[in-house]
Order: C-alpha cells, then structure tokens, then sequence
C-alpha cells in the first residue's frame, strides 16, 4: 500500500517505516524537519492544510503519529498540534479517498489519576484527564473515532511507555536526572505499571492498518503485557546505562503538590525545558496502571515479539556501542 506516516522522525515512527518498507508498503511522511527512512518527505505542519494536502495526496493509509508530546506549555500549542492537526489530516484525509486511518493515542485520555488494575480501553474522556497533553488527544481521538466511516474506517491506537535504544522520552530523562543526581523514586516504587518495547509498539500499528476495517471505531491500548514495579524499570534503564540506581525517595503526595507548583512557574515564565516533576508524571509513577491486553491482541491478530528482558538487553548493547 501507500501509507503516510505523520511525526516520522520520532523514535516509533522510524520504527513503523521500517516495518511498512521491509514488506513492500511505499512510505511517505509529514513532518517539520528531514531525516527519516521513508521512500519521500514532505515538510510541514500537521495543521497547515496545504502541506496536509500534498502529504495524503494518492494515499491508501494513514497512520497520524505527529503530536506535541512536550510535559508543559500553554493550551495553545497542544491543541493546534494535537486537536487541530488531527482535524487538518483526517479531513483531507476524507476528501483524498484514502481508505485506512490509524490515529496513535495515549491511554492517558481516559485517565483521571486512579489506579487502573487490568484496565481495558475506556472511552475518551478529556472532562476527567491530567494535564494540557492528555486532554488534547482525548479530544482528538474523540473527534478521530467520531468520524470513522465505511468509505474511511478509523482505529485508535494507544502504546503505553514506548521506549527502547534511542529514546529520548522515557530514557533519555530518566538517565539524565540519574547522572545529574537528581532521580528520586516517587512513594514506594511498588506500583506495577506497564511498557512497551519500541518493536513491539510499532508491529502493533503495522497490524492496526490491515485490521482497520474489521475494528473501525474501536480503541485499543498496547503495551508489552509484562507490568513491573516502577523500582524494577528504572533500576533496568539506568542499570543498561551504566548507572547507580537512585536512593532518594519523595511521597508520592509531596512531588504530586510540588509538580503542581512547578507547572505553573514553567507557565508563567514561559520556560521551556523539562520541569523536574508534574503532577501527572508524579501520578504515573506512584500509581498502579497496567492492561488487559487479550482483546487487543485478538483484535489487532497481533503478539509482543521481543520481551522486557530481550529489551532491555538491546538498550544495554546500545549504551555500550554508544561508549565503546
């Protein structure tokens, strides 16, 4: 098929075109900057409506990766990227005929702070979600999943912590605070939570576009179906990278108050770095949240391929071919 992969420079769409490449699909993608793997680019913004014309022109499939995924920044900025451009290329998306439109999500919109113990894909609410991120994709998926039709069957995809070699996400902040010494572990780090292995997240959207039709209208969260303690997955990210694991500890309703102050002095001083905490991020990491993943799989007729352990083995190869 032809396939337009928007956001194809982040660390899972390279790894979606990768998959559409290897077995004969012809890859176009949308995104502001060149760089990936794809057979041809167009630059631009998911929100202008000419550079979203000429990228889904002739297209079969879409697959809508492109997002401000940023901790914090005004209103503005998530919704233009995130409601508004999903908007933008699913409407042109209707007028070119396309025929599939998988729309990348984040179980983050239907979730409100609880704890979510073998959780399956609940509705979309952005009344009830955790900061300007999630309450932007839960209206889009909103919008997305609103609009599948026969003639334009859509699916919503939600990978949760993708992560692998290269991520600059999940990763990439933690093994920062790690060697600035500023990593602590949120409550007790017992909470069992799930991730995603960056190979497996991307064979899972590969599968959403041949099963869009049968599944339209759906939403579905990936992740690997192997939930650890926050203790063991950032013990296993720093350990790969060649660091201590962190001693220090904060309540859990200490860093979710002080998360809360922090947004809003990043806010009114328009600061555009990583804050130190927020309160979402205070939340993930000292409240359980893992998935049933058995209507996923038969849905999408799809498996993990490489577990945790295999993963994190292949980050540790890469921090060590990184230094060698």
């Amino acid at each position: 098929m032809k396939v337009l992969v928007t956001g194809g420079t982040s660390l899972l769409g390279a790894a979606v075109i990768d998959r559409l490449r290897a077995r004969g699909d012809r890859v176009t993608t949308l995104q502001r900057n060149p760089g990936s793997s794809a057979d041809s680019e167009v630059l631009g913004d998911v929100a202008d409506a000419s550079a979203v014309a000429e990228a889904v022109a002739d297209q079969q499939a879409i697959i809508h990766l492109a997002a401000k995924v940023a901790a914090t920044g005004p209103w503005a900025e998530y919704e233009r990227t995130n409601v508004i451009g999903t908007q933008v290329v699913l409407d042109a998306a209707q007028r070119a005929g396309a025929q599939r439109f998988v729309y990348v999500s984040s179980p983050s919109v239907a979730h409100g702070g609880e704890a979510i113990i073998g959780g399956r894909a609940e509705p979309a609410n952005p009344d009830k979600t955790r900061g300007h991120y999630a309450t932007s994709k839960a209206h889009a998926e909103r919008y997305a999943l609103n609009a599948s039709s026969t003639e334009l069957p859509v699916v919503a995809i939600r990978p949760h912590l993708v992560w692998g070699p290269g991520d600059t996400q999940l990763v990439g902040r933690i093994v920062e605070r790690a060697c600035q010494g500023r990593l602590a572990i949120v409550g007790s780090g017992c909470a069992l939570i799930d991730s995603t292995y960056v190979d497996n997240a991307a064979d899972a959207l590969v599968a959403a576009v041949d099963r869009v039709p049968d599944v339209a209208g759906e939403a579905f969260v990936v992740s690997n179906g192997q939930p650890r303690t926050v203790n063991e997955l950032i013990a296993r990210i720093v350990h790969a990278a060649g660091i201590a694991p962190p001693r220090a500890r904060v309540p859990a309703r200490f860093a979710f108050v002080g998360g809360l102050a922090v947004e809003q002095i990043w806010e009114r001083t328009d600061r555009q770095d990583d804050p130190p905490m927020t309160s979402f991020l205070a939340e993930q990491l000292s409240t359980a949240h893992w998935f049933d993943q058995r209507r996923t799989r038969e849905a999408l007729q799809w498996q993990p391929l490489v577990g945790l352990d295999a993963g994190f083995e292949r980050l540790e190869s890469w921090f060590r071919d990184r230094t060698a």
